[in-house]
C-alpha cells in the first residue's frame, strides 16, 4: 500500500497524517489548569477539507470548506489552546451534555423523585450545568470505510451535576468524501435519567471571526416552534411560524427581521429559539440549510432530532480570543444546535428525554458543506 504523507500547517503547529483516509496523530493543545494534558487530532478527507477536534469537551476546533471558487476557509469559532477554551463559557464548538439548552429552575422530577440541579443561568440550568464540554474525553483513531473518524468517550458519574444515573457516553466524529462531517451520539445508563446531546459549533460561512452573519440566508423546514418565558423556557405551546419573522420556510436573511419588535426577539435579544422539525422521529432528514451569498458556501444540516435551536450568537461581545488573536463580535457567527426540547423533562407535552437501564440513546447530525 502506498502511503501518503500530509503536513497540515495551522496556528496549532505542524501536523503529520500518515493517510487522507485515517484520522490523523494527535498534536499536543496545552495543559488545563488541573495539570491534564490536551490533544488536537485532525481528520483530512480527500477533497482537502479538514476538521481539527480536541478531547477537552469533544469539542470541534476548526472546520475547513471550499468556497465557489475552491479557495478553503476555516468556517467555525474556536480558540487556539485549551486554556483558552477554560476561559470562555460560550460553549464553542463543544459537545453539550447531560441535557443541552434549558431546565426550568433546575429541577425536574423523574418516576417520583425530584432532582435538583445548579443554576447557571438566572434561575434555571443551562446546557448541564458544568457540562460535558469542561471535562477531558478519552479519544480514540478510527479506520472508518466512510471517511476519517474520531471516537470520544466520557463516563459521567451518577449524581454529576445532580443527574441521576452513571451515563456513558460515546461520540465519533466522520469526515465523508461528501464534505459531511457526521456526528453520531449514543450513550447508555444504570438508572433512569434524562439526555439530550448536541453540538454547540458557531458557524460563519465566510470565515470565522471575519464580519457578522447578518446576510447569511436560512432555510428552516419547520412550520412550527416553541415560544418562550422572560427565562428562555418554552411555555408548552407550539406556534405556528407563519406570519412572523420565524418563518424561515423559504430561504431569508438572517438580518431581515431580526430588529423587529416581535416579542419573542426581544425576549432572546434576536434568534434563541428551538423549531419543531417537519419531520418523523428517529427519521435523517434535512432541518436547515444556510446560504452565504459572497462566498457561496452553502450549510446544510441533517438529523433525526426532532428539534433545531437556531441561535444567532447575540450573547457574543467581543470578549473571547478566538484563532490567531481574532475576537469574535455580536452575532459574528450562528449556531444550528439539533436537540430535543428545551425543558422536556417539565413538559409531558414534548418528545421524551428520559433514558433507561437497558436501552440505549442513539442520535446523529450531519453537517454537510456545499457551494453554488
Amino acid at each position: 500500500m502506498k502511503l501518503i504523507v500530509f503536513l497540515i500547517s495551522s496556528a496549532f503547529g505542524v501536523i503529520v497524517q500518515a493517510r487522507a483516509d485515517v484520522a490523523v496523530s494527535p498534536a499536543p493543545f496545552g495543559k488545563t489548569a488541573g495539570g491534564t494534558a490536551v490533544q488536537l487530532y485532525t481528520l483530512r478527507n480527500k477533497n482537502g477539507m479538514q476538521v481539527s477536534i480536541t478531547n477537552y469537551g469533544a469539542t470541534v476546533v476548526s472546520l475547513t470548506a471550499p468556497d465557489r471558487n475552491g479557495k478553503f476557509a476555516d468556517i467555525v469559532l474556536g480558540c487556539d489552546r485549551v486554556q483558552d477554551y477554560e476561559k470562555q463559557d460560550a460553549h464553542l464548538g463543544a459537545t453539550i451534555g447531560r441535557y443541552g439548552n434549558r431546565i426550568a429552575h433546575g429541577k425536574f422530577e423523574l418516576n417520583g423523585v425530584q432532582y435538583h440541579l445548579p443554576k447557571n443561568n438566572g434561575e434555571n440550568t443551562l446546557h448541564g450545568g458544568r457540562g460535558f464540554d469542561r471535562h477531558v474525553w478519552k479519544a480514540k483513531p478510527l479506520h472508518d470505510a466512510e471517511g476519517p473518524a474520531l471516537e470520544l468517550n466520557y463516563t459521567s458519574k451518577d449524581g454529576e451535576e445532580g443527574f441521576p444515573g452513571k451515563l456513558t457516553v460515546k461520540v465519533v466524529y466522520r469526515l465523508t468524501a461528501q464534505n459531511e462531517l457526521k456526528i453520531d451520539y449514543t450513550a447508555t445508563t444504570d438508572k433512569p435519567t434524562v439526555v439530550n446531546l448536541t453540538n454547540h459549533s458557531y458557524f460563519n460561512l465566510g470565515g470565522e471571526g471575519l464580519g457578522d452573519i447578518l446576510r447569511h440566508e436560512v432555510t428552516i423546514y419547520a412550520d412550527r416552534f416553541t415560544p418562550v418565558d422572560a427565562g428562555l423556557i418554552p411555555d408548552g405551546t407550539l406556534r405556528a411560524v407563519k406570519g412572523s419573522p420565524f418563518d424561515f420556510t423559504t430561504g431569508t436573511a438572517i438580518g431581515a427581521r431580526i430588529g423587529d419588535g416581535d416579542e419573542q426577539l426581544l425576549i432572546g435579544k434576536g434568534y434563541d429559539h428551538n423549531w419543531v422539525l417537519n419531520k418523523q422521529a428517529g427519521e435523517m432528514s434535512l432541518a436547515a440549510k444556510v446560504y452565504e451569498p459572497k462566498s457561496g458556501r452553502v450549510l446544510e444540516v441533517l438529523t433525526t432530532e426532532p428539534g433545531l435551536q437556531f441561535y444567532t450568537g447575540n450573547f457574543l461581545d467581543g470578549s473571547i480570543h478566538g484563532k490567531g488573536g481574532k475576537t469574535y463580535p455580536r452575532r459574528g457567527a450562528f449556531c444550528m444546535e439539533t436537540q430535543h426540547f428545551p425543558d422536556s423533562p417539565n413538559q409531558p407535552k414534548f418528545p421524551d428525554t428520559k433514558l433507561v437501564p437497558g436501552a440505549t440513546y442513539r442520535t446523529s447530525t450531519i453537517y454537510r458543506l456545499l457551494s453554488q
